[in-house]
């Protein structure tokens, strides 16, 4: 499974706007600053997830982005797919599709498999705040808190 650059960059400027945004705006150039992401590519991924309702924009002197919620109750998961990056790791054109990835339409062997895996990595990111993210709770611990918490 291979998460693109456009959901990792997206997940990145978030964590960044979470950290540094709490008592004003930040601009898209700060972060293209910290995180080395051309602002070009910034200012692309910030037009989805406005419309995603992630972030709004302030406008003005001073002005930039702000988280749209608490960055307790945005998941990794909502900003990845925010940016158009389905989670899944099968090479077949969609999730659940009829039509596999073999050359007859069929789908592979290990299609389950991989299909799964898709489920428990968007399970996973689902249970990872920014909260998370920037506190570097992430990885196996909130993993661990979220099979206790269920």
């Amino acid at each position: 499974m291979r998460l693109s650059t456009k959901g990792r960059y997206a997940v990145m400027a978030m964590a960044d706007l979470a950290r540094h945004g709490r008592e004003r705006a930040v601009s898209l150039a700060e972060i293209a600053g910290r995180q080395e992401i051309s602002l070009s590519y910034l200012e692309q991924l910030f037009a989805r997830l406005r419309r995603a309702g992630l972030v709004k924009s302030v406008r003005g002197p001073g002005g930039g982005y702000r988280l749209a919620k608490d960055l307790n109750e945005t998941w990794v998961a909502e900003i990845v797919l925010a940016v158009d990056e389905p989670i899944r790791a099968t090479r077949c054109a969609g999730q659940g599709s009829p039509r596999g990835c073999m050359i007859a339409g069929e789908r592979c062997i290990t299609h389950d498999l991989w299909e799964g895996l898709g489920r428990e990595i968007h399970r996973y990111l689902s249970t990872v705040s920014l909260g998370d993210v920037i506190e570097r709770r992430g990885g196996v611990r909130a993993a661990l808190e979220a099979e206790a918490a269920a």
